[in-house]
């Protein structure tokens, strides 16, 4: 279902409109934010030269240093008489980021998240479960609001308590589930123990945020629920949920391009990219009243499609996340993500889909230990099987990312399992932790 016309714009009015408001928010975020007037000052950028979309790349990017190092509200735009809603990152390195909406930026919000469960098929017949956390994350109460505004039901249930969320499951007939993909697995786990069918339950759809998910282990996923899996795409320092989303035809996330302006730049250089080229996505708000971002860095490494879609939207898709510049391990001079691993493991037999990557330093050289859980704990016992499946999945990460990698086998249910983003990576090189 397409929920708003901007959804199918032709390429000529939405450049024309992106256009518009591109001129409007800088010129907002020069007058207001003393941060933006300085930063455009020094480059010798005025508003009034900007022409064109492509002066956009004129623009010195914005960084998530720039949001911390302007704790709380140094960015902020509007007095704070004009905002209705705070939300914040978790700040787990530090000050977290801050951000705040207007009432015009929370009616976009909306909008944006509705866009995103009407693609997936979500309409009034529906029960929405939000098994996100609600709180200062931005993802509950953005897809709450959303569904809210198709009509549909919501059980804002929140985070955690797994057997309580399947009982809720059961008896009110939840018909879509919204959630970070790694929760999702963890349910499935509970279901099993519990004794409960995919076929006890009357979910149909997830939408999925929060963090990306392979195509590997979304195939697990609609295995094991029995449902369409959908992806869904946002970031706190822009909106939240509802920057772009994947429709029925799964090929990639629409992008609300009359909010957020697209580009792909060089993560080295910061050389914005031919068109389908892959690099780090960097986006702009063109609506954001509250806290405009202009060239905001993202880290998210993807690349801009503009096929024709057959779901008849006509807004430009972005392709799945395949990591972060930020969460990319050089391993012996090889560029290492995490998703690489994952889209391997989900391909072997007998392990789940829990797993962490421990990086080491041993006599100079960086070590990688991939931690996974058997299915069957019982295997452990066995030597022979145990070696066997060992030498697979070391030989079949071998051949993705040429490098020799420690296999460790554990117990099921041995890995902490999260409501929120799976804690993925442990580089004890620098004692971080993503």
């Amino acid at each position: 279902m397409i929920w708003n016309s901007a959804e199918q714009l032709t390429a000529r009015a939405m450049a024309s409109l992106q256009l518009e408001r591109l001129q409007r928010v800088i010129r907002h975020a020069y007058d207001h934010v003393p941060f933006y007037r300085e930063r455009l000052s020094a480059a010798g950028l005025d508003p009034a030269s900007f022409c064109s979309l492509r002066d956009l790349e004129r623009i010195p990017f914005t960084v998530k240093t720039d949001l911390r190092d302007h704790y709380p509200f140094g960015l902020f735009a509007v007095p704070q008489q004009q905002i209705v809603r705070y939300h914040s990152s978790s700040g787990t390195t530090g000050k977290p980021i801050v951000v705040g909406y207007t009432r015009t930026d929370m009616e976009n919000w909306v909008d944006c998240c509705a866009r995103v469960a009407a693609a997936a098929g979500v309409t009034a017949d529906d029960t929405c479960q939000i098994s996100f956390g609600y709180g200062m994350f931005t993802g509950g109460f953005g897809m709450h609001a959303g569904i809210e505004r198709i009509g549909a039901g919501v059980v804002p249930i929140s985070s955690g308590n797994s057997e309580r969320q399947l009982m809720f499951m059961q008896d009110f007939g939840t018909t879509v589930l919204v959630a970070t993909p790694s929760y999702v697995l963890h349910l499935t786990e509970v279901m099993k123990n519990l004794g409960i069918a995919c076929e006890d339950l009357k979910l149909r759809v997830g939408l999925f945020g929060g963090e990306g998910h392979t195509p590997e282990m979304r195939v697990l996923i609609q295995e094991r629920l029995g449902i369409v899996d959908t992806q869904n795409y946002g970031l706190t320092e822009v909106m939240g949920p509802g920057v772009s989303y994947e429709c029925l035809e799964n090929c990639g996330m629409h992008i609300n391009e009359d909010h957020f302006y697209p580009e792909i730049i060089n993560p080295d250089t910061g050389e914005v990219l031919p068109e389908g080229e892959e690099g780090e996505l960097v986006l702009t708000t063109l609506t954001k009243e509250g806290i405009p971002m202009l060239r905001y860095r993202t880290k998210d490494i993807t690349r801009l499609m503009r096929e024709p879609c057959r779901c008849g939207r006509t807004n430009v898709r972005m392709d799945l996340v395949r990591g972060r510049t930020d969460d990319m391990m050089i391993i012996r001079g090889v560029n290492v993500f995490p998703s690489q691993i994952e889209a391997v493991l989900m391909t072997v037999h007998g392990i789940g889909p829990h797993y962490q990557i421990i990086v080491t330093t041993e006599q100079f050289m960086d070590r990688l230990e991939v931690q996974v859980e058997l299915t069957d704990g019982q295997r452990l016992e066995r030597y022979g099987q145990l070696q066997q499946l060992t030498q697979e999945i070391r030989q079949k990460i071998r051949t993705v990312l040429q490098i020799d990698v420690k296999v460790t086998l554990l117990n099921p249910q041995t890995l902490e399992r999260t409501a929120g983003k799976a804690k993925r990576v442990v580089d004890l090189r620098t004692s971080r932790t993503f």
